[in-house]
């Protein structure tokens, strides 16, 4: 009989003491520990995963390594809000890729895109809780990661850590540029928008000043609601390489709860707006003279 649902049964994995999660009154136990990937396709092409269903892996639900010409199409994938790295669909090495018409709920990011991958076109995606869609993180043990034309287009995104996000360590090297963020709703998001240059797991990593370099990404049509605990947008780039030709249009962003909005956050990011933003970024620099 065909499988039409791949359960992973990751409640023991997440229990583990090695793995991150919360332990007892709200401590956080170390890790991680090497727990098993539910379904991972490795140096293969022409793949394609339609009208599956992906449930409580121990850590990944899919991955793809060393690929190329891959769809997935139709799939739903559940995990607890809770369960640790268990990232829905996460490609590496890989290109030509196309994920579609899915929908995501689980402890880690919905969709990541590892170094290596270009032509990626992620479309029609619903995603939360969950920590979004990300690219990264990248250049991780000051590794070189190469990514490049991304979209995400006509996607929801609601109650999750964040929406739309790039991570890169400090010390990395490379090249993550032509990304688009086009027609995505946002529904109580923390961290709607996000380029974080400065990821880093254990809060005292070291500034180093190589830096994975970050140039042409489009905002555009994102709209919806954020979580107040954190800015609706974060525009966090290296001191050594700025962030350059970001673009924003058609950027509405309100408060799901109260009156008040956050202040975006924004360093060292070069760029310009198309449209008023909401709510308004007024510190994104010109582009230097060289970029």
């Amino acid at each position: 009989a065909l499988v039409d649902l791949v359960n992973g049964r990751g409640q023991k994995w997440w229990d583990l003491p090695c793995k991150p999660h919360k332990g007892v009154n709200g401590t956080t136990q170390p890790g991680p520990c090497d727990s098993p990937v539910a379904v991972r396709i490795f140096q293969s092409s022409k793949v394609k995963i339609k009208g599956l269903a992906f449930k409580n892996s121990a850590q990944f639900h899919v991955r793809f390594d060393n690929c190329d010409d891959v769809v997935v199409d139709s799939v739903t994938i559940n995990a607890p809000a809770s369960s640790p790295n268990t990232d829905g669909i996460h490609i590496e090495n890989t290109h030509n890729v196309q994920i579609r018409n899915s929908v995501i709920s689980n402890g880690d990011d919905c969709v990541s895109i590892g170094a290596g991958c270009f032509n990626v076109d992620i479309k029609n995606i619903t995603c939360g809780p969950s920590h979004g869609i990300s690219i990264g993180s990248l250049g991780v043990h000051n590794s070189s990661a190469w990514v490049s034309n991304i979209t995400v287009t006509n996607s929801t995104i609601w109650n999750s850590d964040n929406g739309v996000r790039i991570k890169t360590w400090q010390g990395g090297s490379g090249l993550v540029s032509r990304i688009v963020f086009r027609n995505i709703l946002m529904v109580n998001v923390r961290n709607a928008i996000m380029i974080d240059q400065y990821y880093c797991q254990t809060k005292n990593c070291a500034n180093q000043t190589s830096a994975v370099i970050i140039s042409d990404v489009l905002y555009a049509n994102i709209k919806g609601s954020y979580d107040l605990r954190s800015p609706p947008m974060h525009f966090g780039c290296s001191d050594s390489f700025p962030c350059t030709n970001l673009r924003l249009e058609d950027v509405d962003l309100f408060p799901y709860k109260g009156q008040l909005f956050e202040n975006p956050f924004c360093w060292n990011a070069y760029g310009s707006m198309q449209t008023v933003t909401v709510p308004p970024i007024n510190f994104l620099l010109e582009a230097l003279p060289g970029y």
